[in-house]
């Protein structure tokens, strides 16, 4: 049964930078915006995965309790992972507000499973000509437009998609549309579109909320008949750890997603009015490794300066990347993007993997030319962590010891900068034009 499209092309929510809503306001619009689900549907709920802090173990059982009063004995789950490792059914659980067995219509959980042709079918295609203009001649050939199953054919009426938005490396700002490209979909376009985000350049993507990239991904979304509701949070942590939710929208996951950006670009986004020379990252917990762990580098190369440092503190990141560690050892580690040009063109492997590629860039941030003339990285960046000396060599980090790290030895410098819970906010110099 479908949703009136009044509904479907409408937002509703509140929030502000300076807001701190209550679980009650966060139930309200809930229900607000799902009361219009017709009780005879199936509804799949698509959730984001561990790597990112957000509200879902509000919004979900909120959700579930509206949906059983009007009957629903069942809600399936799908994991918007990407080509991220699989959560545990502990963290799932967690994830969703449902650790104690308290959501009676609960139904099946599943994971995305971006590399198995069996879990993906065929939507559409952008065309050659529909790419080209959106990329401004990036990208010239056509993408077909794979994603799980269970969007196209696992026979659901409705999809409820929760998420929160904040400064992104790819889009510009996550959410929306992202949930289901690269969230849920196959290889092809996320492998694009992360490509794309370092061609154009990580300073001139993140934080900016009309990017080609956000566009590439809306057009893809665009192929999905099934009726969306779209929920897109602002967050984030208090002092004391507390998670707080500035705002709320939902509904049309274009609009819900650039209500939000408005009030995240306040709240993810701080402005130093100068470079430093060092940057100590201690780096957010939820990043177990560097695939994740790199936003570190995307988000505060802006503040570093040429020929400066970033350290990355991060007791708890255990390894370069569990799905992609090996593939970024084999083609060199980081580097510059003219750098990471050269290897594409030179490897079809490479070619094939163009997340790899980008994330080989983006983590390099961006180059100089150095006194002979030669490409580097503008920045040297060196890791403290449970990752070994050698592997950090292999993949042009400087290796530190982590249990020889003390930040007091980098506390009263002017010229560093120390960032709690790195990889979350944004640091620019000065705001941006966009």
């Amino acid at each position: 049964m479908d949703i009136a499209d009044d509904i479907l092309n409408s937002v509703t929510g509140i929030g502000s930078p300076d807001s701190d809503l209550s679980s009650e306001d966060l139930s309200r619009i809930v229900g607000s915006a799902i009361e219009p689900v017709a009780a005879a549907s199936r509804v799949l709920v698509i959730i984001p995965d561990k790597t990112r802090d957000d509200n879902t173990h509000i919004l979900f059982p909120a959700a579930a309790s509206v949906l059983a009063e009007k009957g629903f004995a069942k809600i399936d789950v799908l994991v918007a992972q990407g080509t991220h490792s699989p959560m545990s059914l502990s963290e799932k659980l967690a994830k969703i507000g449902a650790d104690n067995d308290s959501i009676s219509n609960l139904g099946d959980i599943y994971d995305h499973r971006w590399n198995d042709p069996e879990h993906l079918v065929k939507i559409g295609e952008l065309s050659a000509a529909d790419v080209s203009g959106i990329t401004g001649g990036l990208f010239t050939e056509s993408i077909p437009l794979l994603v799980n199953r269970l969007v196209a054919d696992g026979g659901y009426d409705v999809i409820i998609v929760f998420g929160a938005t904040m400064p992104h490396e790819v889009a510009g700002f996550a959410g929306g549309s992202k949930y289901f490209f690269p969230g849920v979909a196959g290889a092809e376009l996320t492998h694009k579109t992360h490509w794309l985000a370092a061609l154009a350049s990580v300073e001139n993507i993140i934080g900016r909320i009309e990017t080609p990239t956000r566009h590439l991904i809306e057009a893809a979304a665009d192929h999905i008949t099934t009726n969306v509701v779209s929920f897109t949070s602002v967050v984030s942590r208090t002092d004391e750890d507390r998670l707080r939710t500035h705002a709320l929208f939902a509904g049309d996951a274009r609009l819900a997603l650039r209500r939000a950006a408005e009030v995240s670009r306040h709240v993810h986004i701080k402005y130093t009015g100068r470079k430093y020379r060092r940057v100590v990252a201690l780096l957010d917990e939820h990043y177990e490794d560097l695939w994740v762990g790199g936003k570190a580098s995307y988000r505060l190369g802006g503040v570093i300066e040429d020929g400066g440092e970033l350290i990355i503190y991060a007791p708890k990141l255990r390894s370069i990347s569990e799905t992609h560690g090996a593939d970024i050892e084999r083609f060199g580690g980081y580097a510059p993007l003219e750098k990471v040009k050269e290897l594409v063109n030179a490897s079809q492997e490479l070619q094939a993997n163009l997340c790899v590629a980008a994330h080989l860039s983006q983590v390099a941030y961006a180059c100089r030319t150095d006194e002979t003339g030669n490409l580097e990285s503008r920045y040297r960046i060196s890791l403290a962590s449970q990752v070994d000396a050698e592997t950090c060599e292999r993949v042009n980090l400087a290796f530190m010891d982590v249990n020889s790290f003390q930040l007091s030895d980098y506390q009263n410098d002017p010229d560093t900068l120390i960032v709690n819970r790195a990889g979350r906010d944004l640091y620019l110099v000065e705001p941006n034009e966009n």
